[in-house]
């Protein structure tokens, strides 16, 4: 199961995060947040720091995507 997660995890990390769509990166950041909780669960009962590094990667991204999301507020 972990070796999944991990997979599923550099994926995202190897991922081209430009010129994609809004609905690409709602869903992206939807994937994310569902990566980094299963990683999360798996961390509780085994605390292996290599998962902690791994779920602190993902949540870069995710916060990436979603200030990409957000956009830029203009005065």
């Amino acid at each position: 199961m972990t070796t999944e997660l991990l997979q599923k995890a550099s994926e995202f990390e190897n991922r081209k995060w430009s010129r994609i769509t809004t609905s690409d990166r709602v869903q992206a950041s939807r994937d994310l947040k569902k990566l980094i909780l299963e990683i999360n669960e798996v961390y509780k009962k085994t605390r292996d720091q290599h998962l902690m590094e791994v779920m602190k990667n993902l949540t870069a991204i995710k916060r990436k995507v979603e200030k990409r999301l957000q956009g830029r507020i203009e005065v």
